[in-house]
């Protein structure tokens, strides 16, 4: 076992183009997850309004258009700021009763749609980002608008603007709102429902709209995929940007942890999270990340950012996959029982179309993957527990002071507790500080060497160099399940397989791009995710969007009310 990561492979990049307040937002009603008018056979407006992202704009598609053809036209005059800020806004009006995507408005949208304009007009873009309409997560801090990471504990939070927010607004690009999220980022209860939050209710996934998106990052994968925004922001500690991009069918990237700020965004914890950039095209996840990344006084990860390391992202190489070497992560025996045959069948077309493209694919099993599952959730506990309670410390408004008030306020909340609990919340405000107790700091630093071994061991495939892999693929996500609630069906969220654990332990970059659909009438998106060392974020997003290249496996959402046998009830409130 290493006791440090060999360096990266690395591949030369040959760049081939590829195609004020609460009060005064828009907060959405949860989501009714049924579609159409039932029993009548009349077709929904809704429904029909959606299609592909279709609007009667200039006859642009929005779900098939790049950043970069929507610049070319904001450049030639034949498209504004305030015309691409208004189609998306009709379509969030079309279809987000339905999908319940996005938890709040910028009401302010419209008026820096016009200012972008303005800028382009006297003085050009400023970046490729320039009038393009950003959805963010609403944990990460945005001035004048809602910040609640779900919990109506923080619906009078007044936070200032998160890091990552200023570098999207100085770029030019124009938050149009905020995501709806899995509360707490998924890490308040057991048996928690992916998708729904106090404050924003349930989001749908837009393939069949009583499937569930996964979580934490929902709202901002299913606001892409359903063209309610151009590009979005997601964070993720382990899982919760690439397995609801996975099961939305968007690319989206979990960063080398320390390339983005994560000053001012809702912990769960320091050690892990990180936010990252989702789009329909891996272009406009690239160009996002762009803008999002570098360094950061105010977040001491992102002072180990390489002085050479090259933040290009947008530089696709079309032609990465050519000789490339990529390690398969295939199933176990126990694993291959529980995934359908059909999602396998993806992941093993998957493999073909990566050979036909010109790589060599060579299986690989990764280690210690139960040590380091069995350190995990301790170290996390005990490290939120820390994290949050320094958050809202910091953040002013008018919110509960640390945990244990935001436990206390669950209690006598009328809402927060209808569908599921918060163990992990009660659990975490028992676990000690990590200042307090270093068997938690020798926790993070074992399970973070075993998680970085695990990868670094794996693409390290003889003494030579030659036989390195450039990155590891592995299957995203099986099919989404249907929404249910433990509260009201004794069962929440039924994840079936997951890649995320080594790159989200160990920091190291994790990239899912659509690869093809599986469950009832194959209607379900599936992902496939590259991952590969530390800093070596652009050498994977070019074999991801080499794949995408390829295969061009993403087909638009069809919003059908549900698939196969039964649908799940959508909660009140």
């Amino acid at each position: 076992m290493p006791t440090s990561p060999p360096p990266a492979r690395r591949r030369a990049r040959r760049t081939v183009p590829l195609a004020a307040a609460t009060a005064c937002a828009l907060l959405f009603p949860a989501s009714a997850l049924a579609a159409g008018s039932e029993g009548s056979g009349a077709p929904d407006p809704a429904a029909a309004a959606a299609g592909s992202g279709t609007l009667p704009l200039r006859d642009l598609d929005l779900d098939a258009l790049t950043i970069p053809e929507l610049q070319q036209r904001m450049d030639a005059g034949t498209l504004s700021a305030v015309d691409l800020m208004n189609a998306y806004l009709a379509r969030i009006a079309a279809v987000d009763d339905e999908l319940g995507a996005v938890l709040s408005l910028n009401p302010h949208a419209l008026d820096e749609a016009a200012a972008s304009d303005r800028e382009r007009k006297q003085h050009g873009a400023r970046s490729a980002l320039e009038g393009i309409p950003v959805l963010l997560k609403d944990n990460v801090d945005t001035a004048g608008m809602p910040t609640t990471a779900g919990s109506r504990a923080l619906l009078h939070s007044q936070p200032d603007d998160a890091t990552i927010t200023r570098k999207i607004t100085d770029a030019g690009g124009i938050v149009i709102g905020k995501a709806n999220l899995s509360e707490w980022a998924n890490f308040r209860g057991n048996d928690s429902t992916s998708g729904w939050s106090g404050v924003g209710g349930q989001t749908a996934n837009p393939y069949v709209l009583d499937r569930n998106p996964c979580g934490s990052s929902s709202g901002s994968a299913a606001g892409v995929a359903a063209s309610l925004a151009q590009v979005s922001i997601g964070t993720e500690t382990d899982g919760s940007i690439v397995c609801p991009a996975g099961s939305t069918g968007v690319v989206g990237i979990k960063p080398t942890l320390g390339l983005v700020s994560r000053e001012g965004i809702v912990p769960i914890s320091a050690e892990q999270d990180t936010a990252g950039p989702m789009g329909r095209h891996a272009i406009d996840a690239a160009l996002l990340l762009e803008v999002v990344a570098g360094q950061d006084e105010a977040d001491a990860a992102t002072q180990e950012i390489p002085g050479d390391l090259a933040t290009d992202f947008s530089a696709l190489d079309a032609a990465a996959l050519q000789g490339a070497r990529i390690g398969v992560w295939t199933l176990s025996p126990e694993e291959s029982a529980a995934v359908d045959d059909v999602t396998e069948g993806v992941f093993a077309n998957a493999q073909k179309e990566i050979e036909a493209a010109g790589a060599t694919v060579v299986p690989v099993s990764l280690a210690y993957q139960d040590q380091i599952g069995a350190g995990e959730t301790p170290a996390l506990l005990a490290e939120f527990h820390r994290d949050v309670n320094a958050y809202l410390a910091a953040t002013p408004g008018d919110h509960p002071a640390d945990l244990a008030g935001l436990i206390a306020f669950n209690e006598q909340d009328p809402v927060e507790l209808a569908y599921f609990g918060q163990e992990l919340f009660e659990q975490a405000q028992a676990a000690p500080l990590p200042a307090d107790d270093p068997t938690v700091q020798a926790t993070r630093d074992e399970i973070r060497r075993l998680a970085r071994a695990s990868i670094d061991e794996a693409l390290a495939q003889g003494p030579g160099t030659e036989d390195d892999l450039d990155a590891i693929v592995g299957l995203t996500n099986t099919p989404a399940w249907v929404t249910r609630y433990k509260n009201l069906d004794g069962v929440g969220d039924e994840f079936t397989y997951s890649t995320s654990g080594p790159a989200a332990v160990a920091g190291y970059p994790d990239i899912t791009v659509p690869a093809g659909f599986a469950g009832p009438q194959e209607t379900l998106p599936i992902g496939i995710s590259f991952f590969g060392t530390r800093w070596d974020d652009a050498g994977v997003l070019d074999l991801a969007a080499a794949f995408e290249s390829a295969t061009h496996a993403r087909r638009a959402p069809g919003y059908l009310p549900t698939v196969g046998d039964s649908a799940a009830p959508a909660p009140a409130g």
